[in-house]
């Protein structure tokens, strides 16, 4: 065996078996049995994104799937949930859906259909909540954001992409996987200096946090204070 498929199995072996155990699970049946979810939410972006690209539809979604930090945190709370299949405007659509298939695919099979929701929200909401903390605290605080980023939409289905991205590198111990990802949205902030950039940062922050609960709600009862095994949950099909 190569050095680099060592490297590579080392790297994506644990999250690659327990793909192959879940679709193995699920042998005499289709193979897109094993994540209607998330066929559920390739469908709803390209919808939404076909609706809102037509002038009897744009105001419709906006009015109940797009949150900006002007809004009243009433209402964007209110449509955050359709807020994560709004896909942006000025991208394509098809690189949404091909990560939305990809990510949300592997991770429905991996995490469960309810725990992946759970990550896609929490990041999603990671970055819908920074950018209103980064305005108040103005464009020369810390992490602070111009006024006008107030009038930006969120970052719809990619915050939620990223975050489930970093959470199963984290949770398979593909790190360096998971350090690729973090690397390019540092870059992609500064890069670009944009409102998306920062709230993916929010939603990786946030994610992080969610698996530093994990780590200490699975530690087995007794484990001494060096930190002797890996103290993670069994892996799931």
């Amino acid at each position: 065996m190569s050095t680099l498929a060592r490297l590579a199995r080392a790297e994506w072996g644990p999250l690659y078996a327990t793909v192959r155990a879940g679709l193995v699970e699920r042998r005499g049946r289709a193979i897109w049995s094993a994540i209607p979810m998330t066929l559920a939410a390739v469908c709803l972006t390209a919808l939404t994104q076909y609706v809102q690209n037509q002038a009897w539809g744009y105001r419709f979604v906006q009015n109940v799937g797009a949150v900006r930090a002007e809004d009243p945190l009433w209402l964007a709370l209110l449509r955050t949930p359709l807020s994560l299949f709004v896909p942006a405007l000025d991208l394509p659509v098809w690189g949404a859906l091909a990560q939305i298939l990809l990510v949300f695919g592997i991770a429905e099979i991996c995490l469960g259909r309810w725990r992946t929701l759970l990550i896609a929200y929490v990041a999603t909401l990671a970055g819908t909540l920074y950018a209103r903390v980064g305005i108040a605290l103005g464009p020369h605080g810390f992490l602070g954001l111009p006024a006008s980023d107030s009038l930006v939409v969120d970052t719809g289905p990619s915050a939620a992409v990223v975050g489930l991205a970093v959470f199963l590198c984290w949770r398979y111990h593909a790190y360096v996987t998971a350090g690729v990802v973090v690397a390019a949205m540092v870059a992609e902030v500064l890069l670009k200096e944009n409102l998306a950039g920062r709230e993916h940062l929010a939603a990786i922050a946030a994610v992080l946090v969610l698996c530093g609960i994990s780590e200490l709600r699975h530690r087995p009862p007794g484990r001494d204070r060096t930190g002797s095994g890996s103290g993670l949950p069994p892996i799931q099909s």
